[in-house]
Protein backbone atom coordinates (compact mmCIF):
# COMPACT_ATOMS: atom_id res chain seq x y z
CA UNK A 1 0.00 0.00 0.00
CA UNK A 2 3.02 2.39 0.61
CA UNK A 3 3.59 2.92 -3.03
CA UNK A 4 0.58 4.35 -4.44
CA UNK A 5 0.86 6.91 -1.47
CA UNK A 6 4.82 7.58 -2.88
CA UNK A 7 3.42 7.97 -6.17
CA UNK A 8 0.76 10.51 -5.56
CA UNK A 9 3.35 12.73 -3.12
CA UNK A 10 5.30 12.58 -6.36
CA UNK A 11 2.49 13.72 -8.64
CA UNK A 12 1.58 16.42 -6.23
CA UNK A 13 5.33 17.78 -5.64
CA UNK A 14 5.43 17.99 -9.29
CA UNK A 15 2.52 19.94 -9.57
CA UNK A 16 3.89 22.44 -7.03
CA UNK A 17 7.01 23.13 -9.36
CA UNK A 18 5.20 23.62 -12.06
CA UNK A 19 3.70 26.49 -10.77
CA UNK A 20 6.46 28.07 -9.29
CA UNK A 21 9.09 29.98 -11.64
CA UNK A 22 12.41 28.25 -12.20
CA UNK A 23 15.44 28.99 -10.62
CA UNK A 24 17.00 27.87 -13.94
CA UNK A 25 18.23 30.90 -16.81
CA UNK A 26 19.76 29.93 -20.05
CA UNK A 27 20.05 32.39 -23.24
CA UNK A 28 18.32 31.83 -26.31
CA UNK A 29 20.41 32.21 -29.41
CA UNK A 30 19.56 32.38 -33.33
CA UNK A 31 22.03 33.00 -36.03
CA UNK A 32 20.89 34.37 -39.50
CA UNK A 33 22.95 34.78 -42.90
CA UNK A 34 23.30 37.76 -44.79
CA UNK A 35 24.25 39.38 -48.07
CA UNK A 36 26.12 42.11 -48.37
CA UNK A 37 23.41 43.26 -51.38
CA UNK A 38 20.57 40.72 -52.69
CA UNK A 39 22.55 40.09 -55.26
CA UNK A 40 26.14 39.93 -53.56
CA UNK A 41 28.30 38.12 -53.01
CA UNK A 42 29.99 38.84 -49.14
CA UNK A 43 28.22 36.52 -46.77
CA UNK A 44 27.82 37.71 -43.02
CA UNK A 45 26.35 35.41 -40.09
CA UNK A 46 24.50 38.07 -37.25
CA UNK A 47 24.44 36.00 -34.33
CA UNK A 48 21.52 36.56 -31.85
CA UNK A 49 20.68 35.92 -28.62
CA UNK A 50 17.89 36.65 -25.94
CA UNK A 51 17.91 36.63 -22.06
CA UNK A 52 15.38 33.85 -20.41
CA UNK A 53 14.06 36.92 -18.31
CA UNK A 54 13.31 39.49 -21.48
CA UNK A 55 11.26 36.61 -23.45
CA UNK A 56 9.53 35.65 -20.04
CA UNK A 57 8.74 39.40 -19.83
CA UNK A 58 6.87 39.35 -23.42
CA UNK A 59 5.73 35.78 -23.00
CA UNK A 60 3.30 37.19 -19.68
CA UNK A 61 2.88 41.30 -21.25
CA UNK A 62 -1.19 41.39 -22.75
CA UNK A 63 -1.42 39.81 -26.08
CA UNK A 64 -5.26 40.76 -26.45
CA UNK A 65 -6.23 43.17 -29.44
CA UNK A 66 -9.65 44.79 -29.63
CA UNK A 67 -9.13 46.56 -32.53
CA UNK A 68 -6.64 46.57 -36.28
CA UNK A 69 -4.78 49.50 -34.38
CA UNK A 70 -3.49 47.61 -31.60
CA UNK A 71 -1.53 45.46 -33.83
CA UNK A 72 1.16 48.47 -33.27
CA UNK A 73 1.46 47.63 -29.90
CA UNK A 74 3.54 44.28 -31.30
CA UNK A 75 6.47 46.40 -33.01
CA UNK A 76 9.31 46.95 -30.54
CA UNK A 77 12.24 48.94 -31.99
CA UNK A 78 14.11 49.26 -28.13
CA UNK A 79 14.19 45.72 -27.90
CA UNK A 80 15.67 45.15 -31.32
CA UNK A 81 17.75 48.21 -31.92
CA UNK A 82 21.14 45.71 -31.26
CA UNK A 83 19.90 44.01 -34.71
CA UNK A 84 19.15 47.39 -36.23
CA UNK A 85 23.07 48.68 -35.17
CA UNK A 86 24.62 45.48 -36.41
CA UNK A 87 23.02 46.03 -39.98
CA UNK A 88 24.20 49.64 -40.41
CA UNK A 89 27.38 47.83 -39.69
CA UNK A 90 27.18 46.25 -43.24
CA UNK A 91 24.30 48.68 -45.18
CA UNK A 92 25.13 52.17 -45.62
CA UNK A 93 21.84 52.36 -48.20
CA UNK A 94 18.29 52.46 -46.44
CA UNK A 95 16.81 50.42 -49.60
CA UNK A 96 19.56 47.65 -48.59
CA UNK A 97 19.02 47.73 -44.83
CA UNK A 98 15.32 46.81 -44.91
CA UNK A 99 16.42 43.87 -48.07
CA UNK A 100 18.81 42.60 -44.89
CA UNK A 101 15.76 42.69 -42.53
CA UNK A 102 13.88 40.79 -45.03
CA UNK A 103 16.48 38.12 -45.12
CA UNK A 104 16.41 37.48 -41.78
CA UNK A 105 12.92 36.85 -41.88
CA UNK A 106 12.84 35.05 -44.65
CA UNK A 107 14.88 31.86 -42.43
CA UNK A 108 12.42 31.79 -40.13
CA UNK A 109 10.08 29.08 -40.88
CA UNK A 110 6.33 30.10 -41.41
CA UNK A 111 3.62 28.50 -38.95
CA UNK A 112 0.11 29.90 -38.69
CA UNK A 113 0.54 30.91 -34.39
CA UNK A 114 -1.28 33.55 -32.37
CA UNK A 115 0.01 36.91 -31.48
CA UNK A 116 3.65 37.38 -30.28
CA UNK A 117 5.75 40.18 -30.16
CA UNK A 118 9.05 39.94 -32.11
CA UNK A 119 11.93 38.43 -29.01
CA UNK A 120 8.81 35.33 -28.77
CA UNK A 121 9.04 35.49 -32.58
CA UNK A 122 12.56 35.32 -32.93
CA UNK A 123 13.05 32.83 -29.76
CA UNK A 124 10.59 30.03 -31.14
CA UNK A 125 11.84 30.20 -34.70
CA UNK A 126 8.79 30.16 -36.19
CA UNK A 127 6.10 32.77 -37.29
CA UNK A 128 3.47 34.16 -40.10
CA UNK A 129 2.96 36.83 -41.88
CA UNK A 130 1.88 39.41 -39.19
CA UNK A 131 4.44 38.29 -36.62
CA UNK A 132 7.25 38.13 -39.33
CA UNK A 133 5.75 41.77 -39.98
CA UNK A 134 5.98 42.93 -36.47
CA UNK A 135 9.76 41.80 -36.47
CA UNK A 136 10.65 43.69 -39.83
CA UNK A 137 8.78 47.14 -38.25
CA UNK A 138 10.57 46.69 -35.26
CA UNK A 139 14.40 46.29 -36.71
CA UNK A 140 13.01 49.19 -39.58
CA UNK A 141 11.70 51.66 -37.08
CA UNK A 142 14.84 51.39 -35.00
CA UNK A 143 16.92 52.32 -37.46
CA UNK A 144 14.72 55.46 -37.83
CA UNK A 145 12.88 54.84 -41.03
CA UNK A 146 9.00 55.45 -41.62
CA UNK A 147 7.54 52.00 -42.04
CA UNK A 148 3.91 51.25 -41.23
CA UNK A 149 2.10 48.18 -41.01
CA UNK A 150 -0.20 46.75 -44.47
CA UNK A 151 -3.17 45.16 -43.52
CA UNK A 152 -4.75 43.17 -46.19
CA UNK A 153 -8.36 41.78 -44.41
CA UNK A 154 -9.78 40.08 -47.26
CA UNK A 155 -7.03 37.90 -47.93
CA UNK A 156 -6.30 37.69 -44.43
CA UNK A 157 -2.67 38.99 -44.83
CA UNK A 158 -0.25 41.34 -43.36
CA UNK A 159 3.01 42.69 -44.87
CA UNK A 160 4.74 46.45 -44.00
CA UNK A 161 5.25 49.69 -46.39
CA UNK A 162 8.74 51.72 -46.39
CA UNK A 163 9.25 55.50 -47.21
CA UNK A 164 12.87 55.71 -48.71
CA UNK A 165 14.74 58.13 -50.09
CA UNK A 166 14.92 56.70 -53.50
CA UNK A 167 13.26 54.44 -55.89
CA UNK A 168 13.85 51.05 -54.85
CA UNK A 169 16.98 49.77 -57.49
CA UNK A 170 16.99 46.22 -56.58
CA UNK A 171 13.27 45.51 -57.14
CA UNK A 172 12.95 43.25 -59.96
CA UNK A 173 9.87 44.70 -61.24
CA UNK A 174 8.28 48.68 -61.32
CA UNK A 175 8.04 49.30 -57.60
CA UNK A 176 5.04 48.75 -55.66
CA UNK A 177 3.89 51.37 -52.95
CA UNK A 178 0.93 52.83 -51.02
CA UNK A 179 0.54 55.80 -50.88
CA UNK A 180 -0.77 57.35 -47.11
CA UNK A 181 -1.04 61.08 -46.16
CA UNK A 182 1.28 61.73 -49.33
CA UNK A 183 4.00 59.64 -48.53
CA UNK A 184 5.15 56.51 -51.10
CA UNK A 185 5.25 53.73 -48.79
CA UNK A 186 7.16 50.57 -50.63
CA UNK A 187 5.80 47.78 -49.86
CA UNK A 188 7.88 45.06 -48.58
CA UNK A 189 6.60 40.68 -48.51
CA UNK A 190 7.97 39.52 -45.23
CA UNK A 191 7.11 36.21 -46.11
CA UNK A 192 9.00 33.19 -48.08
CA UNK A 193 11.70 31.02 -47.20
CA UNK A 194 14.22 31.77 -50.27
CA UNK A 195 16.31 34.65 -47.85
CA UNK A 196 18.62 34.75 -50.55
CA UNK A 197 16.08 35.19 -53.71
CA UNK A 198 13.31 35.89 -51.93
CA UNK A 199 11.17 39.01 -51.76
CA UNK A 200 12.58 42.83 -51.99
CA UNK A 201 11.40 45.74 -51.13
CA UNK A 202 8.97 47.56 -53.96
CA UNK A 203 8.38 44.03 -54.89
CA UNK A 204 4.69 42.82 -54.15
CA UNK A 205 2.95 39.68 -54.59
CA UNK A 206 0.18 39.66 -57.43
CA UNK A 207 -2.62 39.32 -55.32
CA UNK A 208 -1.86 41.89 -53.03
CA UNK A 209 -1.91 44.63 -55.72
CA UNK A 210 -5.58 45.42 -56.35
CA UNK A 211 -6.55 44.25 -52.56
CA UNK A 212 -7.29 47.14 -50.12
CA UNK A 213 -4.60 47.51 -47.45
CA UNK A 214 -5.48 49.25 -44.43
CA UNK A 215 -2.45 51.54 -43.32
CA UNK A 216 -1.33 51.08 -39.79
CA UNK A 217 1.18 53.62 -38.16
CA UNK A 218 3.07 53.18 -35.57
CA UNK A 219 2.22 55.84 -32.88
CA UNK A 220 1.09 53.52 -30.61
CA UNK A 221 4.17 50.98 -30.88
CA UNK A 222 5.98 50.53 -27.99
CA UNK A 223 8.42 53.53 -27.26
CA UNK A 224 10.88 51.91 -24.67
CA UNK A 225 11.81 48.99 -22.41
CA UNK A 226 14.17 48.12 -20.18
CA UNK A 227 15.64 44.97 -22.20
CA UNK A 228 17.31 44.24 -25.39
CA UNK A 229 18.83 41.46 -27.16
CA UNK A 230 22.47 41.11 -28.00
CA UNK A 231 23.59 40.53 -32.00
CA UNK A 232 26.88 40.12 -33.11
CA UNK A 233 29.04 39.19 -36.13
CA UNK A 234 31.15 36.97 -34.11
CA UNK A 235 30.13 34.36 -31.51
CA UNK A 236 29.61 36.39 -28.17
CA UNK A 237 31.71 35.46 -25.06
CA UNK A 238 29.23 34.69 -22.29
CA UNK A 239 28.76 36.54 -19.17
CA UNK A 240 27.41 36.25 -15.94
CA UNK A 241 25.51 38.17 -12.99
CA UNK A 242 24.57 37.42 -9.69
CA UNK A 243 21.59 38.12 -7.13
CA UNK A 244 21.92 38.31 -3.26
CA UNK A 245 18.92 39.84 -1.52
CA UNK A 246 18.85 40.57 2.43
CA UNK A 247 16.62 39.56 4.37
CA UNK A 248 14.69 36.87 2.54
CA UNK A 249 11.58 37.44 5.00
CA UNK A 250 10.22 40.52 6.34
CA UNK A 251 7.47 42.71 7.19
CA UNK A 252 5.14 44.45 4.56
CA UNK A 253 6.85 48.04 4.11
CA UNK A 254 10.26 47.05 5.24
CA UNK A 255 13.20 46.97 3.18
CA UNK A 256 15.21 44.86 0.87
CA UNK A 257 18.60 45.34 0.01
CA UNK A 258 19.58 43.86 -3.59
CA UNK A 259 23.03 43.45 -4.40
CA UNK A 260 24.79 41.43 -6.52
CA UNK A 261 27.86 41.55 -9.21
CA UNK A 262 28.21 41.44 -13.56
CA UNK A 263 31.17 39.32 -14.81
CA UNK A 264 33.38 40.67 -16.80
CA UNK A 265 33.29 43.79 -14.16
CA UNK A 266 32.04 46.11 -16.57
CA UNK A 267 31.60 50.04 -15.93
CA UNK A 268 28.02 51.48 -16.10
CA UNK A 269 26.60 49.27 -17.37
CA UNK A 270 22.45 48.64 -16.79
CA UNK A 271 21.07 45.67 -14.66
CA UNK A 272 16.84 45.37 -14.65
CA UNK A 273 15.25 43.93 -12.12
CA UNK A 274 12.46 42.08 -12.83
CA UNK A 275 9.84 40.79 -9.71
CA UNK A 276 6.66 38.71 -10.05
CA UNK A 277 4.71 38.87 -7.01
CA UNK A 278 2.41 35.84 -6.17
CA UNK A 279 1.07 34.61 -9.56
CA UNK A 280 1.02 38.11 -11.28
CA UNK A 281 3.35 38.43 -14.62
CA UNK A 282 6.84 40.00 -14.67
CA UNK A 283 7.30 43.27 -14.39
CA UNK A 284 10.88 45.61 -14.04
CA UNK A 285 11.10 46.92 -10.83
CA UNK A 286 13.83 49.65 -11.69
CA UNK A 287 16.98 49.37 -13.45
CA UNK A 288 20.91 50.09 -11.74
CA UNK A 289 23.63 50.95 -12.89
CA UNK A 290 26.97 49.13 -12.50
CA UNK A 291 29.78 50.22 -10.69
CA UNK A 292 33.17 48.31 -11.79
CA UNK A 293 30.67 45.62 -12.05
CA UNK A 294 28.90 46.09 -8.56
CA UNK A 295 25.55 46.97 -8.19
CA UNK A 296 22.99 47.84 -4.94
CA UNK A 297 19.09 48.86 -4.55
CA UNK A 298 17.57 49.42 -1.82
CA UNK A 299 13.50 47.98 -2.44
CA UNK A 300 10.76 49.81 -0.35
CA UNK A 301 8.14 46.84 -0.24
CA UNK A 302 4.67 47.94 -0.64
CA UNK A 303 2.43 44.57 -1.74
CA UNK A 304 2.84 41.54 0.78
CA UNK A 305 3.01 37.67 -0.50
CA UNK A 306 5.76 35.56 -1.92
CA UNK A 307 8.08 37.62 -4.25
CA UNK A 308 10.31 36.24 -7.25
CA UNK A 309 13.35 39.00 -8.12
CA UNK A 310 15.53 38.06 -10.59
CA UNK A 311 18.29 40.77 -11.91
CA UNK A 312 19.40 40.53 -15.98
CA UNK A 313 21.88 42.27 -18.02
CA UNK A 314 21.36 42.70 -22.05
CA UNK A 315 24.88 42.46 -22.89
CA UNK A 316 26.70 44.15 -25.96
CA UNK A 317 28.60 43.65 -29.03
CA UNK A 318 31.08 41.67 -26.99
CA UNK A 319 29.37 39.73 -24.61
CA UNK A 320 25.88 37.59 -24.54
CA UNK A 321 23.27 38.93 -21.92
CA UNK A 322 22.95 37.43 -18.69
CA UNK A 323 20.17 36.54 -16.10
CA UNK A 324 20.92 35.78 -12.18
CA UNK A 325 18.79 32.96 -10.59
CA UNK A 326 15.66 33.68 -9.21
CA UNK A 327 15.05 34.52 -5.66
CA UNK A 328 12.30 34.70 -3.08
CA UNK A 329 11.37 36.69 -0.76
CA UNK A 330 8.15 36.21 1.67
CA UNK A 331 6.42 39.98 2.48
CA UNK A 332 4.21 39.51 5.96
CA UNK A 333 0.98 41.53 5.76
CA UNK A 334 1.45 43.92 8.53
CA UNK A 335 -2.45 43.10 9.08
CA UNK A 336 -1.52 39.26 8.87
CA UNK A 337 1.50 40.02 11.80
CA UNK A 338 -0.88 41.99 14.15
CA UNK A 339 -3.25 39.22 13.74
CA UNK A 340 -0.45 36.62 15.04
CA UNK A 341 0.32 38.89 17.61
CA UNK A 342 -2.97 39.05 18.99
CA UNK A 343 -3.58 35.52 18.66
CA UNK A 344 -0.20 35.01 20.59
CA UNK A 345 -1.30 37.17 23.04
CA UNK A 346 -5.05 35.51 23.86
CA UNK A 347 -3.58 32.02 23.70
CA UNK A 348 -0.92 32.89 26.45
CA UNK A 349 -3.58 34.61 28.55
CA UNK A 350 -5.67 31.72 28.24
CA UNK A 351 -2.87 29.65 29.33
CA UNK A 352 -2.04 31.88 32.12
CA UNK A 353 -6.19 31.89 33.59
CA UNK A 354 -5.85 28.13 33.06
CA UNK A 355 -3.23 27.92 35.24
CA UNK A 356 -4.40 30.02 37.81
CA UNK A 357 -7.45 28.42 37.86
CA UNK A 358 -6.08 25.63 38.59
CA UNK A 359 -3.79 26.61 41.23
CA UNK A 360 -7.25 28.63 43.25
CA UNK A 361 -8.69 25.58 43.62
CA UNK A 362 -9.20 23.82 47.40
CA UNK A 363 -7.38 20.87 47.58
CA UNK A 364 -9.79 17.26 48.36
CA UNK A 365 -8.26 14.89 50.74
CA UNK A 366 -8.10 11.90 49.52
CA UNK A 367 -10.22 9.14 50.87
CA UNK A 368 -8.61 7.14 53.49
CA UNK A 369 -9.80 3.19 53.81
CA UNK A 370 -11.85 1.97 56.80
CA UNK A 371 -10.14 1.08 59.35
CA UNK A 372 -10.66 -2.84 60.78
CA UNK A 373 -11.72 -3.71 63.80
CA UNK A 374 -8.47 -5.38 65.62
Amino acid sequence: MRKPKTFLLIIVLLAISCLLPSGFSENRSQSYQLLDKPDGSTYYKLNITVQQSLYEYYIEKSHSLNSNSEFAKFVTPYALRPIADCLLEIYTDDEDFVNGVLMIVHQIPYNETQAKYPVETIVENKGDCDLFSYVVASIVKAHGLDVVLLYYESQAHMNIGVSLPHVPHDARETAYYVTHNNIHYYVAEVTGEDWQNGWRVGECPDKLKNAPAQVITLENCEQTTYGQVSASYKTLASSTISLIISPTYLIQGGTVTLSGQLSPPLQNRTVTIYIKINNSPWIVLDTITTNHGYFTYAWNTEAAGICYIRSSWSGNNDYAGADSTIQTVTILSAFFVLLLVITAILVCIGITVFIMSRQAQPSIPEPQPPEIPS
